[in-house]
């Protein structure tokens, strides 16, 4: 999902404390991501599910120079929201259902991409009724309140989807997307060969206002699907609610959407036949994980 201009300040629905809505499986704080067993390699599930492969191309544009964009805008999006009286505070509810959600899941990524263990990962919530969320180069995670409380997203429900926009980060999707927009520049100056990669990260920062807007074809959205369900299943997190995800986004957004062909996202019907057909090699990746300690409900129906 792309992240659009923000609209700011769904009713009252981080101006009022909430309840907190989850139940303990215990009072022991989860401390066993590491455990035996929990770490198992990926690369059964990257032969059967999901491949960790980044293309070449992003390889023009240093991955530093766009991490740093990224969180660049991620801090000036903060400022925004801030502003708006629509960023929430960490106490709350929603916020650390997020959080912790994201402790579980984030572990895995280094398997995938090396530079994850450098990031310095960040999750928040924007008071907004879009149904939206996102993670940026370098780990910046944002949900819009909209898609918990409209879509009333159980906790499975909502690692599917960071799964998958972690996945985009992991993949490194906007760096290829990026890359493949310089080259054109540098292919249009006629010296795309002889250029360093300064320039090509001069050009990259160029890119930066870009990345809250960049849209992934439909090629990445598939392989951030295959991805995110692995990384869900492995936090712990039931993969098969990545069906009942896109039936309820279907009914949100029915006589909203473009056709599969005029989209760069696949068709609401096509994800959820990728999903039943991942669903068997990931499964077991699902049975094998530590189960999450902590439930959470979605909030209130805006």
């Amino acid at each position: 999902m792309a992240a659009p201009t923000l609209a700011m300040n769904e009713d009252a629905l981080l101006s009022a404390p909430q309840r907190c809505g989850c139940t303990h499986h215990g009072r022991r704080l989860f401390t066993g991501l590491l455990a035996a067993g929990a770490l198992a390699p990926l690369a059964a599930a990257r032969a059967a599910v999901a491949e960790c492969r980044r293309s070449r191309v992003s390889q023009l544009v240093p991955a530093a120079s766009v991490e740093g964009s990224a969180q660049q805008q991620y801090a000036a999006l903060l400022h925004e929201a801030q502003g708006q009286h629509a960023l929430a505070p960490a106490n709350h509810p929603q916020l650390v259902r997020l959080r912790y959600i994201a402790q579980r899941m984030i572990p895995f990524t280094a398997e995938c991409n090396e530079r994850a263990r450098q990031w310095r990962w960040e999750v928040n919530l924007l008071g907004s009724r879009q149904l939206n969320a996102f993670c940026m180069p370098g780990g910046k995670i944002a949900f819009y309140s909209g898609i918990l409380s409209q879509l009333q997203l159980s906790d499975d429900e909502v690692a599917v989807i960071m799964g998958h926009e972690i996945a985009h980060a992991l993949l490194e999707h906007a760096r290829e997307r990026m890359a493949k927009g310089t080259g054109t520049q540098l292919l249009l100056r006629g010296g795309a060969a002889l250029l360093g990669l300064g320039q090509a990260g001069d050009i990259a920062a160029q890119y930066g206002s870009q990345l809250l807007s960049l849209k992934f074809s439909r090629d990445d959205e598939s392989e951030a699907d295959a991805l995110g369900l692995v990384l869900a299943a492995r936090a712990g997190y039931d993969p098969r609610a990545g069906v009942g995800l896109w039936r309820k986004m279907g009914e949100a957004t029915r006589g909203k959407a473009p056709p599969q062909w005029l989209s760069t996202h696949p068709a609401g019907p096509t994800r959820i036949k990728d999903i039943e057909a991942r669903l068997p090699a990931v499964l077991p990746l699902y049975e094998a994980a530590a189960r999450p300690e902590r439930r959470y409900a979605p909030p209130p129906r805006a």
